[in-house]
């Protein structure tokens, strides 16, 4: 039955799971290989796919570097035409809300999941890619750090010398603390975009102007920011606070061709064994809201922490629903908005 669903794509998404973690592991020998999509390069993820593929020997892990909305458009289609090609799919951010619809309904707890770590019944939070300022420290004196975000607006960082993502997501904290709130956001929006700040496309491309001194400040993902400092970039992180812990979730979309291979993969990410493996390339959990009680060899918590970092977690799916109205205000304010 293994064997046949797997064959008929979309029917294997709506088959039954095993009840036990014993028939997952048998059933996903069957099926012999499982279709990860994630925004990571390969090699930050090999390590944990490399420790799979030895735990479990004759599953082969086929892992593909997918853009979050290039995602959900592809599963749209695939799914509408009953040809799922993804068994484990990435959800973050804007993604979240329509993920909902696209993944099915997995009992995680049977397969060893924590349940603290379940989001909305379908979801597993793996990591959290926080997203911080990042200065450049061959530019900035120590003394010139900002340490607060009313502190990016000194015209010392006018004139393209601060960088930021276009797409506003850099903002997501104030829609989530209520101290802050969306009508300030706006305001501080504002009053940024008089500064010419250096805009990307999106935060991964942040990075790069801060490293190479183009620019003197700018906001990215942290796992960015200490992977470039690990290799000797001169960049470190300000105290500009508070922030977001910018959680990403694993899902087994409906109609995955390897359903249980999926379950067993997301799982086994989720454990301790691979959270210490994420963990090195600075992708694995952290709480998710502020708690630096307990840092342990976590590079990203351990950084936040040091640097007084405080971050707001998205609690629930509508604090997700509300980006949408929300960032495409906050782009206006800043200029960059393109429709």
């Amino acid at each position: 039955m293994a064997a046949s669903t797997a064959a008929c794509g979309a029917g294997a998404g709506t088959a039954d799971l095993p009840a036990t973690m014993s028939g997952i592991i048998k059933q996903a020998k069957s099926e012999g290989e499982v279709d990860w999509s994630a925004p990571k390069p390969q090699s930050q993820m090999q390590p944990a796919i490399d420790l799979f593929e030895k735990k479990y020997p004759g599953i082969k892990v086929k892992y593909t570097n997918t853009k979050p909305p290039d995602q959900v458009s592809r599963l749209k289609m695939e799914q509408a035409a009953r040809k799922v090609s993804i068994d484990v799919a990435n959800a973050g951010g804007l993604t979240v809300p329509p993920a909902v619809k696209l993944a099915r309904n997995v009992d995680w707890p049977k397969y060893g999941v924590d349940k603290k770590y379940i989001f909305e019944k379908s979801f597993v939070y793996i990591w959290a890619v926080p997203k911080v300022w990042v200065y450049n420290t061959d530019k900035v004196k120590p003394a010139d750090v900002p340490r607060s975000w009313d502190d990016l607006l000194d015209s010392k960082w006018s004139g393209g010398q601060i960088s930021a993502e276009s797409r506003a997501s850099f903002l997501a904290v104030w829609d989530l603390d209520p101290s802050m709130g969306d009508e300030k956001a706006l305001a501080w929006a504002k009053k940024f975009a008089t500064q010419k700040p250096h805009y990307s496309p999106n935060l991964t491309q942040t990075e790069a102007p801060i490293e190479s001194g183009q620019v003197s400040i700018g906001t990215t993902l942290i796992n960015l920011a200490l992977d470039a400092k690990a290799k000797g970039a001169p960049v470190d992180i300000a105290p500009v606070s508070p922030t977001t812990a910018n959680e990403a979730y694993l899902y087994v979309p409906k109609g995955a061709p390897h359903p249980a291979a999926a379950a067993l993969l997301t799982s086994f990410l989720s454990s301790d064994d691979a959270q210490s493996v994420l963990a090195k390339t600075y992708n694995s959990r952290i709480p998710a809201a502020t708690d630096c009680s307990n840092p342990g060899d976590n590079a990203v918590l351990q950084s936040m922490c040091k640097t007084n970092l405080k971050w707001f977690p998205t609690a629930n799916l509508d604090d997700y629903k509300s980006f949408s109205t929300f960032f495409p205000e906050a782009e206006k304010a800043l200029g960059t908005d393109v429709g």
